[in-house]
């Protein structure tokens, strides 16, 4: 399994992710969402349809801004399952 290191960049994060859930047999897919500031990195659905958004961070110093702590906010409000990934860990999290 890779892992990513306390030192690298957001990317490497971006990258295990959509490895892991390709693994899976899952899909992760980057969003761009014209005019919607701050909306989630990636919409990941995993077998038996469990979809995730996340909100990818490097593992040192990452931060949400305030236009990502209010989408959160919001679909995690109506149910939605909203997750912040910095590193390894949390992509275990994820998986589980």
């Amino acid at each position: 399994m890779r892992s990513v290191k306390s030192y690298e960049k957001e990317s490497a994060v971006e990258r295990e992710l959509t490895w892991r859930v390709a693994a899976r047999g899952g899909i992760c897919t980057k969003v761009r969402a014209i005019g919607s500031r701050g909306f989630f990195d990636r919409i990941v659905v995993l077998p038996g349809g469990r979809v995730i958004f996340a909100e990818l961070k490097r593992p040192r110093g990452g931060r949400m801004t305030a236009h990502q702590k209010w989408y959160r906010d919001s679909f995690t409000a109506l149910g939605a399952v909203v997750v912040l990934v910095k590193n390894s860990a949390d992509i275990d999290a994820l998986l589980q």
